[in-house]
This record gives C-alpha cells, sequence and structure tokens, in this order.
C-alpha cells in the first residue's frame, strides 16, 4: 500500500533525492552483491533480531529505502511500515509482501505518539550533516515509538571512507586521497567528492549524546562488520556456509569492544524510551 502525497516536513537535500534515484541501493545489500554489502544485511539482522521484540510486534522503518530490511522482518512476523523521502523508494517496497510504505521525512513522521513498537532508522542519519537535525530525527523516533520500545539508528564511522579506498586500492590516486583524507578529518562528506553524496560521518563516542538530547536512554553500540569487511578473502569465505557463520561469529564476539567500534564501516547505537 502506498500513500501518494510526500509529508510536509523539512527538504530533503535535491542531491540525496538525485544519488538514489539511480536506483543502485537496492541491490547493495542483497544476496548476489559486494561483500561488504552482504556481510552489513547479515550482521544487522544478526543485532536487530537480539534487540528488536517478539514477533508480532509494529515497526516502524523510518527511511527504509527500497525495504530490504523491511522485506526480511515482514518475513519474520513483523507488522512493518516504511517511509522514506525517495519515490523510487517508496515504490519498490511498496511491492514487498506484508510492507506498508509511504513517503516521510525522518524530522518529521505523520505518526502518533507511542504508535510502535519499534523504530529504525538504519539510513537517516548519516544524511543529516547537521546535528540538530539528526536530533531531531531521533526525537521523533522518541515520540512515535511506545515506553520501553527500542530505537535503533545507524550511522557510518568517521573512517570508513579511508578503510574503503585503502581496501580497493584506490586511496593510492593522490586525488581521491585527499578528498577522502578531508572527509576523514571532519565528517562532512559532499557531493563533490563523487564517492557519496551529502553525509555526515559521525565518532562513534558522539552518538550516544545525541540519543540523550532526544530523550532516549542509549543502551548500546554494535560494530557491524568489525575488521571482516577489510581482509582480503573476505568475499570467498562469505560465499561458503561454514566460513561465514565463523566469519559472523568472530564479529559478533567483538561487536560492542569499545576499542574496535569505529573499525567498522557501520555502527549500529540503540536506546529506549522511558517507561
Amino acid at each position: 500500500m502506498t500513500e501518494t502525497t510526500r509529508a510536509q516536513g523539512p527538504a530533503v537535500h535535491e542531491a540525496i533525492l538525485d544519488y538514489y534515484n539511480q536506483g543502485k541501493e537496492d541491490a547493495r545489500l542483497r544476496p548476489g552483491g559486494a561483500p561488504a554489502g552482504r556481510l552489513e544485511l547479515w550482521r544487522t539482522q544478526d543485532v536487530l533480531r537480539r534487540i528488536l521484540p517478539t514477533a508480532p510486534a509494529r515497526v516502524l522503518d523510518v527511511g527504509g529505502g527500497s525495504g530490504v530490511h523491511a522485506e526480511w522482518l515482514a518475513r519474520d512476523g513483523y507488522e512493518v511500515e516504511l517511509v522514506d523521502p525517495v519515490a523510487l523508494h517508496v515504490e519498490q517496497a511498496s511491492r514487498l509482501p506484508g510492507v506498508t510504505a509511504r513517503f516521510g521525512d525522518a524530522r518529521s513522521l505523520e505518526a502518533e505518539e507511542a504508535a510502535y513498537d519499534a523504530v529504525l532508522l538504519l539510513g537517516p542519519l548519516y544524511h543529516l550533516p547537521e546535528r540538530a537535525d539528526r536530533v531531531r530525527a531521533l526525537a521523533e523516533a522518541h515520540r512515535v515509538v511506545r515506553p520501553g520500545g527500542p530505537v535503533v539508528a545507524a550511522t557510518i564511522n568517521r573512517y570508513a571512507g579511508l578503510h574503503d579506498l585503502l581496501r580497493e586500492e584506490r586511496y593510492f590516486d593522490p586525488a581521491q586521497r585527499a578528498r577522502t583524507d578531508a572527509v576523514s578529518g571532519h565528517g562532512r562528506h559532499g557531493t563533490e567528492s563523487g564517492l557519496f553524496t551529502v553525509a555526515y560521518f559521525a565518532q562513534p563516542a558522539e552518538v550516544p549524546g545525541e540519543f540523550t538530547d532526544a530523550g532516549l536512554a542509549p543502551e548500546g553500540q554494535y560494530g557491524l562488520e568489525g575488521l571482516a569487511w577489510l581482509m582480503g578473502g573476505v568475499e570467498d569465505w562469505l560465499d561458503d556456509p561454514e566460513r561465514r557463520e565463523v566469519v559472523l561469529a568472530a564479529t559478533r564476539r567483538i561487536e560492542s569492544e569499545p576499542t574496535l567500534l569505529g573499525a567498522s564501516g557501520h555502527l549500529l547505537t540503540v536506546g529506549r524510551r522511558q517507561p
């Protein structure tokens, strides 16, 4: 089911819409995609299945893209509603069984207070460069989740771009290296880099403070890819079911080690609305 009117709220940067209207996001996390994307998907599933309330429960997937996560959550028995500011994503997600998709902005949700058992923000925070906007999105999640319910938000770690380009051997190009180092230094990523779109790359330690300012009680942080995404041979490991389980278990073992949180490309931070 799709609503065809946009939620009224703050404008989403045009460069972000242009980037995602290319349609590449849907394939990034699915089986057959790049190793880092598959590892991100499997580890996100691993963490969320331990944190979310038992199905059936009502889950709001804010900025849920084409519905890659909404799809498996619906298969797990959850009642999933997805909001996203990209028309293509809403169209794609609306085709998924058990998923309701509509236009929406993380900073201005069209939902009643305490309407959901859990709220996910697995994309919005790293596309909101201003701290006030990130806190606003988290405050909206706090408003619409029931007391005691979890809010789970993803951020991209500050040095993810540097690690990624080094792994791909593009960091040896002086121009690429200069642009990447500039982003790594202050966290803001713009379209002029040619590598991504408007984004904010966070330090793990700063995210809980944004949760607190939004009224949420921080509960834990989970590095998704650990160091595995940077290792040669990881694609073959993930293609082998037995080795894949070893990689996932090893990554789970260090997922909340404070000294290693920033080594992952993506970080999940969990907070709860207090009863």
